[in-house]
């Protein structure tokens, strides 16, 4: 799902190689490209992002009434422990009218959980301090745990993988990196319209 290259003993391989498939998702949802050069080790790179021009919209005086179902607003808690990948989601979920929460470790995403009663939780799997599937079962312990909606957001999408998940009392399982309209859909599909 996600390309490093390998990287010399003077400079150790960081991060989980989604930087660039992150960028690309949201090029493309937006209708665009994106490409990546480079003239050779320690010379720099250059990534070039193309997005279409769009024209621009009459102005009305009065806003277009919304279907109050398209944008019924929830509380979202975002848990990974890669803080861009959170924030990216997060921001993502903000701009679609919803209200987050994040946090980027298991013991850190129960306590959020309790603290803001969130109506879904994005769970990544591989945490610190504990794992995604332990704090979930922790989460679904709990009375006010119950009835929240938890997705797995994970780099591991196998059979096995999904059935951990599944068995732990998550609602979904979702490989990272996910398509936005994929989660959006998944959410509408799961959370009953208010």
């Amino acid at each position: 799902m996600f390309t490093q290259v390998e990287g010399d003993s003077e400079r150790p391989r960081r991060g989980l190689g989604i930087g660039l498939t992150l960028v690309r998702r949201l090029v493309q949802l937006h209708g665009g490209t994106v490409t990546a050069r480079s003239e050779g080790r320690g010379l720099g790179s250059e990534f070039e992002v193309r997005l279409p021009v769009v024209e621009a919209e009459e102005h009305h005086d009065e806003p277009e009434a919304m279907d109050p179902a398209d944008t019924a607003a929830r509380r979202i808690l975002v848990v990974d422990d890669n803080r861009d990948s959170a924030e990216s989601i997060a921001t993502l979920l903000q701009l679609s009218g919803h209200r987050t929460y994040m946090a980027h470790d298991g013991l850190a995403a129960v306590e959020a959980a309790e603290r803001y009663r969130p109506d879904v939780i994005l769970l990544d799997v591989g945490l610190p301090r504990i794992s995604g599937i332990d704090a979930c079962r922790r989460i679904r312990s709990h009375a006010w745990g119950k009835g929240m909606i938890v997705v797995a957001l994970t780099g591991w999408g196998q059979e096995h993988d999904r059935r951990n998940t599944r068995d732990a009392g998550f609602d979904a399982h979702l490989v990272k990196p996910v398509d936005y309209g994929d989660l959006l859909q998944l959410l509408s599909a799961l959370l009953p319209q208010s």
